[in-house]
């Protein structure tokens, strides 16, 4: 499951600036990663008053422990597929 090397070229097609590419793809990592977060704590909390103290580190059971795809590849996936869209701030339009 690790990150593939990508050639550039398949990121300028979706943007003509590779810093762009990086920094969009980026953020939507942080987003998916955000949003498994919120739904994991979410799952395993019934009030929500205790979502931002966290006094012990969280076991894992084995036994209830499921693989998911990486944030940096599934966001790189749907950077490549055209699913993410951006508004570019430099833009006049």
């Amino acid at each position: 499951m690790a990150v593939k090397p990508l050639a550039l070229r398949k990121l300028e097609k979706q943007s003509k600036n590779i810093y762009e590419a990086v920094v969009v793809m980026s953020k939507r990592a942080r987003q998916i990663n955000q949003e498994r977060y919120e739904e994991k704590v979410i799952l395993e909390t019934d009030d929500i008053s205790d979502l931002d103290v966290l006094d012990e580190l969280p076991q894992i059971d084995p036994d209830e422990y499921e693989e998911k795809e990486k944030v940096t590849t599934e966001a790189m996936d749907q950077f490549l597929s055209g699913e993410i869209e951006w508004k570019d701030l430099n833009d006049e339009d």
